[in-house]
């Protein structure tokens, strides 16, 4: 099964990273968030990945042509220009980098990349958000239903830290915790096919046309998913989620 990751935006409310990259290039750990979610999906046995492209491609472009060059250790013939690779790469995935154009809205990303997915379901999601989802158990739901896409809908992170009282006493301070309130998009979702003609073209998008559509004919389901989910549209998201990371306390790193 194919993962379909939009990273073709612009990233304007990160302007302070995405000035000389795309946002899904900015790092987390040393490593894009790209990286990571792939990552994560790889962890669940999806280790083929169509990248939708558009705001600086040829970042993410070169980051994958040299990404054995870029980890571990090297030896360098000067003279002949060989390379020699110590260590092993550490993951064996396919990835198809699709040049999606620079202005194309999240809809018509998808229909660009039609041709890769159009044969089989296949997963999507966006290019600067995190989660712990249980990806093959998200799959199982989806097939359970029926539907022709399913979204992973998640609780959002509060933007301040939360109280709990004991009396005139606080009993305890969280940190930025899921809100108990409302659920909303968060990526992740699985696709049949059949999705790709609810697409008219470029200027769509995915979430203000294609997905009412099949709200409008009971054809998305939702998968609730109440434990860790942050997007990172900000550069205090950023922080937080390399805080994590740094920590040894990202709920999305591969086991």
């Amino acid at each position: 099964m194919r993962a379909v990751i939009l990273a073709g935006g612009l990233g304007t409310r990160l302007a302070e990273e995405t000035e000389t990259r795309p946002k899904p290039m900015v790092e987390i750990g040393g490593r894009p968030i790209l990286w990571h979610i792939m990552s994560h999906y790889a962890a669940h046995w999806v280790t083929e990945f169509v990248v939708a492209l558009g705001y600086k491609s040829e970042v993410v472009k070169r980051f994958f042509v040299e990404y054995s060059q870029l980890i571990g250790s090297l030896s360098v013939n000067l003279g002949r220009g060989e390379v020699t690779q110590h260590e092993p790469v550490g993951v064996d995935w396919t990835v198809h980098l699709i040049d999606t154009g620079l202005n194309t809205n999240t809809g018509g990303r998808v229909k660009r990349v039609a041709p890769w997915v159009e044969d089989d379901t296949f997963m999507l999601t966006y290019g600067d958000g995190v989660s712990d989802v249980d990806v093959q158990a998200l799959l199982r739901f989806h097939r359970a239903t029926g539907k022709l896409a399913t979204v992973t809908a998640v609780r959002p992170p509060a933007r301040f830290g939360g109280l709990e009282f004991d009396g005139p006493l606080v009993r305890a301070f969280t940190e930025k915790p899921q809100t108990g309130e409302g659920w909303i998009n968060g990526g992740f979702f699985v696709v049949e096919p059949k999705v790709l003609d609810y697409i008219g073209g470029d200027a769509e998008s995915f979430e203000n046309d294609v997905l009412p559509r099949l709200v409008a004919e009971g054809q998305l389901a939702a998968y609730r998913h109440d434990r860790f989910w942050q997007c990172m549209d900000t550069l205090r998201d950023k922080r937080q989620l390399d805080a994590l990371w740094q920590d040894g306390r990202a709920p999305w790193r591969a086991a």
